[in-house]
């Protein structure tokens, strides 16, 4: 058995959140996994960084206006 650490995505429609996991290499992305070893929530990291002044480009933030962050 070959174990990855890898992201499973959780969450609802367009509003994704992942799980850092540790999984059988066999799994599928969302399938069984051995544990949970973390959180990642990418909306919440955009705005944590907007809110220390980066400047998304054209596409990330048409991306952004399309997940209804401003």
């Amino acid at each position: 058995m070959a174990a990855k650490i890898r992201l499973a995505r959780v969450g609802s429609k367009k509003n994704p959140i992942y799980r850092v996991v540790v999984a059988d290499s066999r799994s599928p992305r969302d399938g069984k996994f051995i544990e949970i070893v973390g959180r990642y929530n990418p909306q919440a990291k955009v705005k944590d960084w907007i809110s220390k002044g980066a400047q998304p480009t054209d596409s990330v933030r048409r991306l952004m206006k399309a997940q209804g962050i401003s």
